[in-house]
């Protein structure tokens, strides 16, 4: 494990759905037979190992499991069996503005969201100015984040986690949101942090972004994995295949 940031071994997620669902009291007597649920394997079966320092792209259709899997490695779903580990401090950006407070100031919330990550007072303090900084939002910055539109929120959000000095970065479909000039930051500076020796999981379904980023991708299809490899050949087939 010293030399995995993630390990993900033979990990199971399944939802329950239900059908014609009852709304109110009423409806759950009236038709009981309405009730009925059925369960969706969303992750058969996962074993999947990342490196530390590694950039590796999950990528597949909608529906295929990529998102779930990066939400088991954050914690925010568990799995239904398996296990998963993680070595080092992670860091996400899965929910857009997830931990923002819509009624406080973009800086308000860059205390917030960075307390979440771990960061103290002290160290969110020293901080600050490069958070800002690389928003873009020095003349918002004390707006409430309600009036703030959705590429807005996603600057601040990028900004609060690539300054908490994780080992680990997960990252879902966000550089799709805002203009062209902060995506292409975005990427820079991922960039800058793979150098650097961090580890990261991104989800897109941006080819060019995972080429830019991603020396490794894993193709998820239908909840198992249908392809782990060199990125160029992965994604060669998987747009063959999907076209």
């Amino acid at each position: 494990m010293e030399n995995y940031a993630i390990c993900v071994k033979d990990v199971y997620k399944n939802f329950n759905v239900y059908l014609d669902k009852s709304n109110t009291i009423k409806e759950k007597i009236l038709f009981l037979s309405r009730n009925k649920k059925e369960k969706r394997e969303v992750l058969k079966g996962i074993n999947l190992k990342i490196k530390q320092g590694e950039a590796v792209a999950l990528i597949g259709t909608n529906g295929s499991g990529k998102s779930t899997l990066l939400k088991l490695m954050t914690k925010i779903l568990y799995p239904n069996s398996g296990v998963i580990r993680i070595n080092g401090k992670l860091t996400s950006l899965l929910e857009l503005g997830a931990g923002f407070h819509p009624d406080f100031s973009g800086r308000e919330n860059i205390y917030f969201n960075a307390s979440i990550f771990g960061l103290t007072k002290k160290q969110i303090d020293a901080k600050l100015e490069d958070i800002i900084e690389f928003s873009e939002l020095e003349e918002y910055i004390d707006n409430p984040v309600r009036t703030y539109s959705s590429g807005m929120f996603m600057r601040l959000a990028f900004a609060v986690a690539i300054n908490v000095n994780a080992d680990i970065l997960l990252v879902d479909e966000i550089l799709s949101v805002g203009d062209e000039h902060f995506q292409n930051k975005c990427i820079k500076k991922m960039l800058e942090l793979r150098d650097k020796g961090k580890t990261m999981v991104f989800v897109t379904h941006s080819m060019d972004s995972v080429r830019k980023l991603c020396s490794r991708a894993v193709w998820l299809c239908d909840g198992q994995i249908r392809i782990d490899g060199n990125t160029n050949e992965v994604i060669n087939k998987y747009v063959e295949e999907t076209k």
